[in-house]
Formats: structure tokens, sequence, C-alpha cells
């Protein structure tokens, strides 16, 4: 299977980054194809511009500054976001790559004034996260990373198409042993996808 992975943190240190390697091992030793799509690494420009924002509707041109990204999201089977949760949602550069690459004419279809998903070639979504707080606090301010992925990344991708939701909560007092069991976990979960 052709695999987009989309990595979002700036630090090559940080336990995000060893969340990604480990998903980036895994899916390789199961012997999927990996797009390593690393946005800090890349230099990935989160703005959507006044020109993006006025040819956003025009299917001739949207894709014009993002053409290479468009291309490698058409041509994955899965993707698989690895990313931190900051201030309760995605790091500004993730969202930037949702505004700016899932255009219409790429992730939508506009129907006689209607949206129509059309990101199909998706058959398969994880997300891989951290959290600050606990459970409970991303509860209560309605967990908005979960929704998107759970909610409108589902509602793009091929219906029915099977989503996994792996977070680690409460890392600011995660132990090496909590660390240690979640990379386990994801290991397994990627050997497995």
């Amino acid at each position: 299977m052709r695999v987009l992975v989309l990595f979002a943190h700036p630090v090559e240190t940080s336990f995000a980054a060893a969340l990604h390697q480990r998903v980036l091992d895994g899916l390789r030793s199961a012997g999927h194809e990996v797009d390593d799509c690393d946005l800090y690494a890349e230099g990935f420009d989160p703005r959507l511009t006044r020109e993006e924002r006025l040819a956003y509707h025009d299917l001739d041109i949207n894709r014009a500054n993002v053409a290479s990204y468009v291309d490698r999201l058409l041509a994955a089977e899965a993707l698989v976001l690895v990313h931190p949760v900051w201030n309760f949602g995605l790091p500004a550069i993730l969202k930037g790559f949702f505004d700016r690459v899932f255009l219409p004419g790429v992730s939508f279809k506009m129907k006689n004034g209607k949206v129509a998903p059309s990101l199909h070639n998706i058959r398969k979504l994880t997300v891989v996260t951290t959290y600050g707080g606990t459970r409970l606090r991303a509860f209560l301010v309605g967990d908005p990373p979960r929704k998107i992925a759970t909610r409108v990344l589902r509602a793009v991708i091929k219906p029915a198409a099977p989503l996994s939701y792996m977070a680690l909560y409460d890392m600011n007092r995660a132990t090496d042993d909590d660390r240690a069991a979640f990379l386990g976990r994801v290991g397994k979960a990627m050997e497995r996808f």
C-alpha cells in the first residue's frame, strides 16, 4: 500500500520525532511504500495567500503553488498523521497543509452548490498524536484534533475507510515507561497496518 505520512514537529529530538520514526520503521517493515512528508524539513509554507484564496474554486489554477503536494496526496492509498496537539489544535503547519492542499477538485468537488467528498483514494487513515493535558481536559474543550480526524477527514476519504486515532494524553506527566509503552503500541499498529 502507498502510505503518505504527514509529520508536523520542528524538533528532531522530540518525542513526536521518535513516534514519526517508529511509524516509518513499522510501515516499511510491513512492506508498505512510504512517502515521508516532514512538513518542517521540507519547508512547507502553511500560509494561504490572497491569490490562492481568490483562485480557490478555479480548478484550472488552484493547485499551481502546491501541485507536488497534491500529486503526493492523490497517489496515496493511506494517510498517517504524526503530530502533537498544541493549544487544543493542530500545529499551524499541518492546518495550513489542509487549507492549501485539500482543495476543491482534490478532497471535494462542488455539485449543484453542495460539497461532495472525493478523496476516495485514501482507504485508511491513522493519527498518532500526543496531548500535554489529560483526556478529560481535551474532552471538556471538545477535543478539536480528534474531531478533525474522526469527522472532517473521515468525511472526505473513502466511505467506511478504517480510521485509527492513537493518542498519548497527559504528556506533561508521562513517565519514560508511559512513552515507551506508547511507542511500542504505535510500532505494533504500523507493523499490522
